[in-house]
């Protein structure tokens, strides 16, 4: 075990390193200088000050030179000073990692936890109605956009029925305890958490009815109901533990993809997330920050991916000796 979780971490390490150097290279055949966007923050600027600029931020040193100063940075945990916020990167992310790791860990839980239950409901009658229905909330589901759903709960339950905010984190007017906080921050996390959560709800639903038939069809289930034992306790002991490692795999290796979407969902409720403040970087041409928010994407990713890896082996024991 110990020379598995060796093995792990040093591929980890590799992987991010990898990153780090391919995101570099990426970020600078971008179109667009930095320089000039800085300058043009400042209302214009001589060519004096723009190679004052350059040389102020590494700029005018060769490519190889750059790379390699980035490296030794970002090994001692400095990722620099962002070029439009004027902050160190790290500090502005970890500002802003909160929110979206709140966002997306609602997201996930709400849909894998609802999903799975309508996995479990639609696979005891699969020619039943609750099955039909399961199936028209998936194929919804994962066939409208993120933002588009996000438009639509903003205009249903912004417009025509108001009962949740559609912007913001926390409404700077209102004043409380912790308690009044904690749910006003709920309050105002129920449509990004839904509008992101919708389609992994939908992808959830039908792998947990999908996995529940193919285990309810195991020899080992037929053994259990000829013991008598009951329904409930096949379903919820027998079956469901081993229904539930398809779909704890998946949300794992999909972890990313959900950061990706909290980049739209972020965008359309105006929530105070890397998503917001990836997409201010880039249109501001703030690499060091974009590069910043992909490192950190890919260590979240990283992460999610072993504690994967570990519930799958707490939920299967055949996989604890495996290499």
């Amino acid at each position: 075990m110990y020379r598995r979780i060796l093995r792990q971490l040093l591929y980890a390490a590799a992987l991010i390193l990898a990153v780090l150097v391919l995101n570099f290279l990426l970020i600078q055949l971008a179109p667009g200088d930095p320089a000039e966007v800085i300058a043009g923050e400042m209302g214009g600027a001589s060519a004096e000050v723009m190679a004052a600029i350059r040389q102020q931020y590494g700029l005018d040193k060769p490519l190889p030179t750059q790379l390699a100063l980035y490296l030794g940075r970002a090994l001692q945990g400095d990722l620099g000073m962002s070029y439009f916020y004027n902050r160190p990167v790290v500090d502005l992310i970890l500002s802003r990692l909160g929110p979206t790791l709140l966002l997306v860990a609602t997201a996930l839980g709400f849909a894998m936890i609802l999903g799975t239950r309508l996995g479990m409901l639609a696979s005891r009658n699969p020619r039943g109605i609750a099955s039909a229905l399961v199936t028209v909330l998936s194929l919804v589901g994962y066939s409208a956009p993120v933002f588009w759903t996000g438009l639509m709960l903003v205009i249903l339950f912004g417009a025509t029925i108001p009962l949740f905010p559609i912007a913001g984190m926390i409404d700077v007017v209102k004043q409380g305890g912790p308690l009044v906080r904690a749910l006003d921050i709920a309050h105002h996390l129920v449509l990004p958490a839904l509008t992101l959560g919708m389609v992994y709800l939908a992808q959830y639903s039908r792998l947990t009815r999908a996995s529940m038939l193919e285990v309810l069809g195991a020899d080992y289930i037929r053994t259990a109901r000829a013991k008598g034992v009951g329904e409930r306790q096949v379903f919820g002991r027998h079956a469901f533990r081993n229904a539930l490692l398809p779909v704890v795999t998946v949300a794992g290796m999909q972890f990313g993809a959900i950061i990706s979407g909290a980049v739209l969902v972020e965008t359309v409720f105006s929530w105070p997330g890397l998503g917001t403040l990836a997409f201010q970087s880039i249109l501001a041409r703030d690499y060091p920050t974009v590069l910043g928010i992909l490192f950190f994407s890919t260590l979240i990713v990283i992460i999610a991916n072993l504690l994967t890896d570990f519930v799958s082996r707490l939920l299967d024991p055949r996989l604890a000796g495996g290499r």
